[in-house]
């Protein structure tokens, strides 16, 4: 039997027992005068029976699939021909890994070697074995921890907390689980950029001018030394952002202006959900149109001015990214200006303001923090951005304000050096983890700079 029919009948049992659980606690509740008389409500036993049902049954089958394929392996050792150990140990791994292919596509009958027939056949009757033993076991834990449940229903048995610690766990762990993955993804970038920064000083990665990460991966390679100045890549970083939001700010603030303001009902109603449509479009279909659209208008439009507009400029990233942005900028803003009291715009008409005045002198300095931290968030989000920048504004990592040229960013760097085969022992590679780590205090330094800004100012208002 499969993992997944065996979680759909735990599943079902789990159903089953709460259903028999909460009818078991309205037959108690009958026979000591009412619900009343219950500490809890019928369904918390119920859940509570559920809970004891399908927590062991689950316990059992996390388990019995984490360590089914090494006990499995061990038993598939006593079947592996000599030859094959002598060979060395990647031999037996991929011995292992085709009788394990051969059990999986069912082709055990089409074997020729005899040795590696016996092997797939004890495998496929250890899986065998295997599955109903898992069976076996998840179902009798599932009916022992329901059946031990059910004898607890009772009048004084506290159901209902018993439930909220089990929940409380659960999410607890859910916390625990997402904290504990961001801090990895951390560590793991960390220790890679410390090995980087011992084969290259960091003062040469944040000051040097020069970025040309090639290298030679092997001894017997000829290839460059590698020169990994990281100015180029946060300079064209910060160009492409600033131009990205000089788009996405006034468009995104202005739209939310006059949604939040000027727009009657119907028109907001239809005018915001297809503004927001601008944030479900993959960013691959940006880059497509920066490329085939912007691009070549912008270097038509330049030519005629006598402006001298390169192919993949910085211009045509920043400015689709821009449009890409908005809906954060606005979604945001509108959000904010929304949420600011209608008491203080009636203070304002009462003392003669017209609508614009309450706007410009009321309304947009109360939501400002919360602009603020949209836009430092907005901002992130550009600085992030790979694809619009891969097919519109290049590679090529140029030492230039000039948003008419090419130019390249962080992102777009990590993944050209970690694309195609890699040794991770090499300075060329390990530079994307130093590029990974100074963007991610980057966007960490500006996430906590708009947190720190709404809640520094947001009393102030409410």
């Amino acid at each position: 039997m499969s993992a997944t029919t065996l979680l759909l009948v735990t599943l079902g049992l789990a159903l089953a027992s709460f259903a028999y659980g909460r009818s078991r606690a309205y037959s108690v509740a009958r026979l000591g005068g009412g619900v009343r008389s219950m500490h809890s409500l019928p369904s918390h036993y119920g859940m509570m029976v559920a809970l004891w049902c399908a927590l062991p049954a689950l316990a059992i089958i996390v388990g019995w699939k984490l360590f089914e394929p090494s006990v499995v392996s061990g038993f598939l050792q006593d079947y592996i021909p000599q030859s094959v150990y002598e060979a060395g140990e990647k031999s037996v791994e991929l011995y292992k890994n085709d009788i394990g292919n051969l059990v999986d596509s069912q082709a055990i009958a089409d074997i020729q070697d005899p040795d590696k027939k016996i092997a797939a056949q004890q495998l496929a009757s250890m899986r065998h074995i295997s599955s109903l033993a898992l069976f076996v076991l998840a179902l009798a834990a599932a009916i022992a921890g329901a059946t031990l449940a059910l004898k607890r229903i009772k009048a004084d048995t506290r159901a209902r907390h018993n439930v909220e610690k089990i929940v409380q766990f659960f999410l607890i762990s859910c916390a625990s689980i997402a904290i504990l993955t961001t801090l990895g993804i951390v560590l793991s970038v960390l220790f890679e950029s410390l090995r980087f920064f011992q084969e290259v000083s960091i003062i040469e990665f944040i000051t040097g001018t020069t970025w040309s990460p090639q290298t030679a991966i092997r001894a017997d390679q000829v290839g460059s030394s590698g020169s990994f100045g990281a100015v180029p890549l946060f300079l064209g970083t910060m160009l492409i952002s600033f131009i990205a939001m000089v788009v996405a700010v006034p468009f995104g603030l202005m739209s939310a202006i006059y949604l939040a303001e000027y727009a009657s009902r119907p028109v907001r109603s239809i005018c915001k959900p297809l503004l927001e449509i601008l944030a479900g479009i993959p960013t691959v279909v940006y880059g497509f149109f920066a490329a085939l659209t912007v691009a070549p208008a912008l270097r038509s439009f330049g030519a005629t001015l006598g402006l001298s507009v390169s192919s993949e400029s910085a211009l045509a990233a920043g400015a689709v990214m821009g449009i890409m942005i908005i809906p954060f900028v606005s979604s945001l803003s509108d959000d904010v200006i929304t949420a600011v009291p209608q008491s203080m715009r009636d203070g304002s008409y009462g003392l003669g303001a017209t609508k614009s005045e309450t706007i410009r002198k009321v309304v947009i300095p109360a939501a400002l923090p919360g602009i603020v931290g949209g836009v430092l968030l907005a901002v992130s989000r550009a600085i992030g951005e790979t694809m619009i920048v891969v097919m519109a504004a290049g590679l090529a990592a140029n030492l230039t304000a000039n948003p008419l040229e090419a130019v390249t960013t962080v992102t777009v760097q990590i993944v050209t050096l970690l694309t195609g085969d890699q040794e991770f022992d090499s300075a060329k590679t390990l530079a994307a983890f130093a590029l990974g780590l100074m963007l991610f205090v980057v966007t960490l330094c500006l996430n906590v700079i708009a947190l720190h800004v709404v809640r520094k100012y947001r009393e102030q208002y409410e």
